[in-house]
C-alpha cells in the first residue's frame, strides 16, 4: 500500500484536502468540539504513484572514437551542437568533422571503394553542396573531385580520398557534453564525450520496482524548478546492474522522453511518477472521514438532513489524501462528516 500517490478524478484533476468539492457545513460539531463539515462520496479512478530518482540529461551520452594522431589543438565549448559538416575538434590544427550516416568511418574512402559507407560518404557530399556524381556504393574519380573539393575548402590536405582521421559518422547532430581532452594534450583515446539533442530521463529503478515500468507508459516529471511535465517511457532496460556495495540494490535502466521547456540543465536531478496501480469506479472519500471502530474496523458518519449516522466501510486502496471506501447504503453524492480544516 503506498501513501505518495494522488486520486484522479474522471478528466484527471487531482483532488488534495485543501479542494473537496461540495464542501459544505454540517449542523453539529465534530467530537473534538470543532465545527465540522461534509463532502460528498464521488465515484472515480484511482490511480496510484510512486516516486523515483531520476536524471535530466541528453540522450545517447557516447565517447566518440579518434583515429586522429598528434596534438589537441582545439575543442567545442560544452553544450555546442555540431550539425553535418561542422567540426568537433581540431588534431595538428586538423578538423575532424561530423556527418550523418549508420555505417562508422573504418577505412579509408578512394577510388575503387565500393559499400554502403561510400554511399553514406556521397550523400553528405551532396547535401554540404558538392557533386559527386551519381549517389550510390561506388567511389569513382567524379567522387574523388567532389572530396577534393570539400578537403580544400576545409583547409585539410586535399587528396581527394576519404581518411577515416577525417570524418566521424553519426545518426545525426551531435552535442558535445565533455572534452576529455584539452588544447595541448596528446590525441590518445576518445577527445570528446556527445550526446544527442534530445532531452531524456534516466531512471536507475531497483529490480523490485520493475512492474511500474512498461514501455509507451505516461509518467509525470517534476523538474529541479517544482514544475511537473509530461513524460513517457521509452525504453526500459532488461540487464540487471549490481549495486555500488553489497547493502545496495541491483538496478535496472529506464529511459524517459519528456516534452515542453526544460531549459539546458544536463545531469540535473528530478523526480519521476511511476503509475503503480488502478482502481476503476470506485467510491472514495477523504482520509479525514473515516472514524475508528472496534476490531481495527472502520467506518463513515453519514449526514442526511439534521441527521447523523455512522456507517462501518471496507477500505481499499489508500492515495494520498483519499481512501477507497465500499459499504451497505452508500453511493456517489451521499455526504460524509468530516473534521474542521
Amino acid at each position: 500500500m503506498l501513501l505518495s500517490g494522488v486520486a484522479v478524478i474522471g478528466s484527471g484533476a487531482v483532488v488534495g484536502f485543501m479542494n473537496l468539492p461540495g464542501r459544505t457545513a454540517a449542523p453539529a460539531a465534530s467530537p473534538n468540539g470543532a465545527q465540522a463539515s461534509s463532502v460528498p462520496i464521488t465515484r472515480s479512478d484511482m490511480v496510484d504513484t510512486k516516486q523515483v530518482s531520476g536524471t535530466l540529461g541528453y540522450a545517447g551520452r557516447r565517447s566518440q572514437p579518434n583515429r586522429a594522431g598528434g596534438v589537441v589543438t582545439a575543442t567545442r565549448a560544452e553544450g555546442t551542437v555540431v550539425r553535418r559538416g561542422g567540426w568537433l575538434y581540431k588534431v595538428a590544427g586538423k578538423p575532424v568533422f561530423l556527418m550523418y550516416g549508420a555505417v562508422p568511418m573504418y577505412r579509408r574512402l578512394g577510388v575503387g571503394t565500393t559499400g554502403p559507407d561510400v554511399r553514406q560518404l556521397e550523400l553528405n557530399l551532396v547535401k554540404l553542396g558538392y557533386k559527386p556524381g551519381t549517389v550510390d556504393k561506388t567511389f569513382t574519380a567524379v567522387t574523388a573531385r567532389a572530396v577534393w573539393a570539400w578537403q580544400r575548402d576545409e583547409g585539410l590536405v586535399a587528396t581527394g580520398r576519404a581518411e577515416v582521421s577525417q570524418v566521424i559518422f553519426s545518426g545525426g547532430s551531435l552535442r558535445i557534453a565533455e572534452n576529455s581532452k584539452q588544447a595541448g594534450d596528446a590525441a590518445e583515446g576518445s577527445v570528446v564525450t556527445t550526446t544527442g539533442t534530445e532531452r531524456a530521463i534516466t531512471i536507475k529503478l531497483e529490480t523490485s520496482h520493475q512492474q511500474f515500468a512498461r514501455k509507451g507508459a505516461r509518467v509525470k516529471v517534476q523538474l529541479p524548478d517544482g514544475k511537473k511535465v509530461a513524460g513517457t517511457i521509452s525504453s526500459v532496460g532488461t540487464v540487471a546492474r549490481p549495486g555500488k556495495d553489497a547493502d545496495s540494490p541491483a538496478t535496472i535502466e529506464v529511459r524517459v522522453k519528456v516534452g515542453g521547456e526544460l531549459g539546458r540543465l544536463d545531469q540535473a536531478p528530478v523526480t519521476v511518477e511511476l503509475r503503480t496501480g488502478r482502481r476503476k469506479d470506485v467510491l472514495s472519500v477523504p482520509v479525514e472521514a473515516l472514524i475508528a471502530r472496534a476490531g481495527g474496523q472502520y467506518g463513515v458518519r453519514v449526514v442526511q438532513g439534521g441527521a447523523r449516522r455512522v456507517v462501518p466501510v471496507e477500505t481499499g486502496l489508500f492515495m494520498g489524501s483519499r481512501v477507497e471506501i465500499s459499504g451497505a447504503g452508500l453511493s456517489e453524492g451521499v455526504r460524509v462528516e468530516v473534521p474542521a480544516l
